[in-house]
């Protein structure tokens, strides 16, 4: 992915999306630009038009980190956005993010013993590890059960992007697929502005932008989003609608890869199901034959 237009997509999109009178501006009627002007984007950051339109044309190495916040805040940028422009930055000026090493590879890397025997040993919630090209790299028994329809028979490793829009299941397992999909962008853009060398990403990018019109879309709009906490709503084959809330944590000793553990409200239908779930997983039915 090459930076300098990353830079200047995700600039232009951004302002692109403001409106003059949410900046206390006059719009008027014969604006021939949708959003700000570069002029105007340039007054509220309190830099010159000519070292905008510098930035906003993709020059955004040896930035200072005041310009940067400055940039942020005329945009209106939230977290994650302004995590994703740092990041940006970062990647012009060379600088691996958050201590993270550049990655060529595009094999998922084999799971840690120890790591393994920590989600076996989370029995009652469902639990994995999700890598930064959204590989499902390791998962408990109860998150092999939950995950079925992901996983399936055998084959590749599982990958929630191209179940999301290449698996037609996946509108049957998220019954909030629009919401889903929005989100399995937004988490891969920001990846992409943390790692812009992942050959192993950017393999994904273009194989579902050649598949996938929605995904296209969807990457076109230069969302990002941190994952961190909230709730999902899911259908599961076997034990129906499941409302989850889920944790996303860091793993030190693996810089990119992520613990995710889905759990339901205790006493609420959801628990109820995942607790059969569970038991399915504990218990068996015996193979006929």
């Amino acid at each position: 992915m090459d930076n300098r237009s990353e830079v200047r997509e995700f600039l232009m999109s951004r302002r692109a999306r403001i409106t003059p009178e949410a900046v206390g501006l006059v719009g008027g009627a014969n604006r021939r630009v949708e959003g700000l002007r570069r002029s105007e984007v340039a007054a509220l950051a309190r830099v010159s038009v000519e070292y905008y339109a510098k930035l906003e044309r993709g020059a955004i190495a040896g930035a200072s980190a005041a310009v940067l916040d400055s940039l942020a805040s005329a945009l209106q940028l939230d977290d994650a956005e302004r995590a994703h422009l740092l990041d940006l930055a970062r990647a012009a000026d060379g600088i691996p993010s958050s201590g993270r090493t550049r990655r060529r590879t595009t094999k998922p890397e084999l799971t840690r013993p120890s790591l393994r025997w920590a989600l076996a040993s989370i029995t009652d919630a469902v639990a994995f590890v999700r890598d930064p090209r959204q590989n499902l790299v390791a998962v408990n028994d109860l998150g092999r059960a939950f995950y079925s329809p992901v996983i399936g028979e055998a084959g590749r490793t599982p990958n929630l992007a191209r179940f999301q829009f290449l698996d037609p299941v996946s509108r049957d397992f998220y019954p909030d697929w629009d919401l889903f999909a929005e989100m399995c962008v937004a988490i891969m853009r920001a990846e992409a502005g943390r790692d812009p060398h992942d050959k192993g990403l950017q393999d994904l990018v273009g194989e579902l932008s050649t598949r996938s019109e929605t995904f296209r879309h969807l990457w076109a709009a230069h969302d990002v989003r941190i994952h961190g906490a909230g709730t999902k709503r899911f259908q599961h084959p076997l034990v129906g609608e499941l409302t989850l809330a889920y944790e996303e944590l860091a793993i030190t000793a693996e810089p990119g890869n992520v613990l995710l553990i889905y759990s339901a409200e205790p006493g609420s239908p959801s628990a109820e199901r995942l607790a059969l779930l569970a038991s399915w997983v504990a218990h068996p039915l015996p193979q006929d034959g």
